[in-house]
């Protein structure tokens, strides 16, 4: 039954007449006002429009006061459930047309009306109420209305949700007929405002009951055919079985949302764990683009859910599909805690890694040979629920290891160590919003010697010996990295005895903590270093003139309007060039003709980026523009970009003639597109042939100068959700040492070890090309860019050359800053990886391509 569609119906009430009862002011006298001696007619006359206009005044004022201000009410709807105690379930009322339904709904709202009706805050604000469903138990969800003044709102919200004390005092002190209703546990709160817009075209509601080994499905108006309706809500009562739970899995998820958009402005889906839309039962508010390799999988605690969809009125979008089942209460994947007693093991929260149900407790109790210690570790934590974040509290969902508390959401490892061969740990989450959960690992340890032959970090996590004082945070604490003598030929000595990485040396980025890995960098104090290296006075930036020879002194002032092109500065379309730095794609219109925003459906995802992710593998869909390029003999061999319909980028090296092989040739290469998971096409995968192939007419072989080359396709490729160009830079874009950038593909994972099976990513910082250069003995040229790990072991490798060096922009949009090239092994600490620097080579791409 839809409560907008039957039952009383929640419309705006028109403004009531103004109320009677308010006395308002006589007119005065004006022969009093009279004075015996005036001063003329003309006195009078003034002085008595002057009165008129003051009294005029207060009247309105008045008017204002009593009836518009005081008499100024607010529609508020209140949602609901309450159990019934005296009555028996029957299957008749899960269909809200049937006389059972409506004879036992009409007796909840008329003793519901009795209850708000003897309460002084609610009596006279009371409007109705309707009864949206019933479901076992027996439990009554109920939506209530309220006319309510604008000063007395916190009254009324705070009346409400103490309505569970208001009902046991009702049926405690008052008498009623011997039929009446017996209410228990009762919840209610103000609902959702953005369901209760005027401005709804449709209010779409449907029912589903789950069953044993059969799935339902669930789908947005129009899908998969058309996109959803706007301004529309959608809402979905599913039901399972007494003794089940409704379980919820999405396959297809594709709303509107902004960039980045936390608090879902637009379209937006929300799940509660209830039959109507009250807010301490919502178990998570989701919109944006979901990868179906990111699982979206959720279970409520008993036997009913309610999915709603709310619709703005921009935009076209797929919409969502999802899967409605029920699984037993009892059952296998619902199990939660135990004894264990083997001397290391895994658990996990219910449900890992998809969403673990409300309203659930989990305690495991963990034994160890006597004499031994529990080391447990949170290999992943995932507890966020809004109100609480990291707080110590922990007063909504939460681990407990033996009278600890753990909740929010864990970077890293997090490691518990337990002095005792006994350990508790326990799992509970409250009613409201849920999250991903957490897996953890423990083992039985020595006490006496917690790490043998290994490095014990104040955080108990254990660690190679090797890796002390090499430079890297490898415990996550720093322990491993304090007080060191640094080896001289490979770190940096900071004067903190921190050692740091070579090439982190002049980066623009602090990272010693002291600044020392900053000193002596290109220029002195007061200078200001130039994109081609040399210096200036601070004071000569930004003052028209320049002074550094390549113009970058006078990039990103304050000015805004053209400027005299040079060879560091953007040029628009129209052929006048801006100071701003990578104006290209950012969302602002810098140019004045907008030619900086123009080609921008490139470098972004459409999915959102899961939390969790398998080690380094990437999630599908995360990086479409990675290509995976097989040849006929081998299989996977390179990688490669997409730059347009038809067009991709790679190495040269990848293409040069190999004895029999020859990967000159066109025919000797097929190109995947779309792809994650190698020899696993599906649908999301593109197969093509290559139509030609140009490599850079002067790629050195031997030094791997101008490493690059271009791959036409044999016919052009559909955009897809796993299928999308990566934005190219305009040659004055700049990548500056120190920044963030990501490597991808499926190379080997170590030196002379096998390819990777699904596709990988890994964070990585641009270098300063003198330090780089310093550390490569002198073999790079101004046509290469140097990136090294933030962490240690993880760089490119064979197999993934040709890949791409994926750049974030201030806009969110991903740039094309090198092509994998070479490097002195893989992974090696102090040697990192070389890329093509794409920037030098934008007028033969465009010359070859067009793009």
């Amino acid at each position: 039954m839809d409560y907008m569609d039957s039952g009383m119906r929640y419309t705006p009430k028109p403004d009531k007449d103004w109320d009677t009862s308010v006395q308002f002011l006589p007119a005065s006298d004006n022969k009093q006002l009279e004075k015996k001696k005036v001063p003329g007619r003309v006195g009078a006359v003034v002085g008595v429009v002057v009165f008129a206009a003051v009294l005029a005044l207060m009247t309105g004022l008045l008017v204002w006061h009593f009836h518009f201000r005081q008499d100024r009410r607010d529609r508020k709807i209140y949602s609901g459930i309450m159990r019934i105690t005296n009555q028996v379930f029957e299957d008749k009322y899960e269909n809200s047309n049937s006389s059972e339904f409506k004879a036992l709904a009409k007796q909840v709202t008329e003793q519901l009306k009795t209850i708000y009706l003897r309460q002084p805050q609610l009596s006279k604000y009371y409007v109705g109420s309707t009864i949206r469903a019933f479901s076992e138990g027996i439990i009554a969800y109920y939506m209530s209305e309220f006319n309510v003044p604008m000063g007395q709102v916190l009254s009324v919200n705070k009346a409400i949700e103490n309505m569970n004390n208001l009902v046991k005092k009702d049926q405690r002190t008052m008498k009623h007929p011997g039929n009446a209703l017996v209410f228990d546990e009762v919840v209610s709160s103000a609902m959702d405002g953005r369901f209760l817009k005027s401005s709804f075209n449709r209010h779409v509601q449907f029912a589903q009951h789950a069953k044993d080994n059969r799935i339902g499905t669930i789908e947005s108006p129009g899908f998969p055919n058309a996109p959803y309706p706007p301004n529309t809500l959608v809402q979905w009562e599913l039901r399972a079985d007494l003794g089940h739970v409704v379980k919820l899995d999405f396959d297809t998820f594709n709303l509107e949302a902004e960039e980045a958009d936390k608090t879902c402005k637009k379209d937006f889906i929300k799940i509660y764990d209830s039959l109507v839309a009250i807010e301490s039962r919502a178990m998570e508010e989701i919109c944006g683009h979901y990868s179906p390799s990111d699982p979206l999988t959720f279970l409520s605690s008993h036997n009913v859910m309610l999915v709603t969809l709310v619709t703005n009125d921009e935009g076209e979008y797929p919409g969502i599909r999802a899967h409605v089942s029920q699984v037993r209460k009892d059952g296998p994947g619902m199990k939660c805690g135990g004894a264990l007693s083997a001397a290391g093991g895994t658990f996990t929260s219910p449900n890992f890694p998809n969403y673990y149900p409300p309203n659930t407790v989990c305690v495991w109790t963990i034994t160890v040979p006597s004499g031994k210690w529990i080391s447990l570790t949170f290999t992943q934590f995932f507890l966020n629920e809004p109100g609480q974040g990291n707080s110590k509290k922990c007063n909504k969902d939460y681990v407990e290891v033996n009278s600890k508390k753990l909740c929010g959401e864990k970077t890293g490892h997090v490691v518990e160590t337990v002095k005792n061969n006994q350990a508790t740990v326990t799992f509970s989450s409250d009613h409201s919003y849920v999250d991903r959960g957490f897996n953890v690992t423990y083992k039985a340890i020595n006490s006496l010697d917690p790490c043998p032959k290994q490095l014990l970090c104040e955080n108990q996590i254990c660690i190679n010996l090797n890796l002390k004082c090499d430079g890297w945070n490898d415990c996550g604490d720093m322990t491993d990295e304090r007080n060191c003598v640094c080896n001289a030929t490979q770190h940096l000595a900071c004067k903190n005895r921190l050692c740091k990485p070579k090439f982190w040396q002049c980066d623009g980025v602090d990272d010693c903590g002291d600044n020392t890995d900053e000193l002596g960098c290109g220029c002195t104090a007061g200078e200001f270093l130039c994109q081609n290296d040399n210096c200036v006075l601070e004071k000569k930036k930004c003052d028209g003139r320049n002074d550094c020879g390549d113009g970058s002194d006078e990039l990103d002032c304050s000015r805004s309007t053209s400027m005299t092109c040079t060879d560091a500065t953007y040029k628009c379309k129209n052929n006048l060039c801006i100071s701003k730095v990578n104006p290209e794609c950012d969302g602002q219109d810098d140019c004045e003709d907008k030619s900086d925003e123009a080609n921008c459906d490139c470098g972004r995802s459409l999915f959102k980026t899961s939390r969790i992710v398998g080690g380094q593998d990437a999630v599908a869909g995360e990086f479409p523009w990675q290509v995976s390029l097989h040849s006929k003999d081998h299989g996977h061999l390179c990688g490669a970009s997409i730059i347009s319909e038809r067009w991709l980028v790679t190495a040269a090296h990848c293409v040069q003639d190999n004895g029999k092989s020859r990967f000159s040739q066109p025919g000797t290469w097929e190109a995947y597109l779309g792809l994650h998971v190698q020899r696993q096409t599906g649908k999301t995968a593109e197969r093509r042939t290559l139509k030609r192939i140009i490599p850079h007419p002067y790629y050195n072989e031997y030094t791997y100068d101008n490493d690059i080359a271009l791959m036409e396709l044999s016919s052009s490729v559909p955009y897809s959700d796993h299928i999308r160009p990566i934005c190219m830079p305009a040659a004055q874009h700049v990548f500056p040492p120190g920044h963030s950038v990501w490597i991808t593909g499926w190379g080997a994972t170590r030196e002379g070890g096998l390819a990777a099976t699904v596709l990988q990513k890994a964070q990585v910082r641009i270098i300063n090309q003198t330090v780089c250069n310093n550390l490569m003995a002198n073999q790079i040229t101004s046509r290469m860019m140097c990136a090294g790990v933030l962490l240690g072991g993880i760089d490119a490798c064979q197999g993934d050359s040709g890949g791409p060096l994926s750049s974030p922009s201030k806009g969110g949009r991903m740039f094309l800053a090198g092509v994998v090239s070479w490097g002195d092994g893989c992974a090696r600490k102090n040697k990192p990886g070389i890329y093509t620097r794409v920037t030098k080579y934008r007028g033969w791409i465009k010359e070859k391509t067009g793009v």
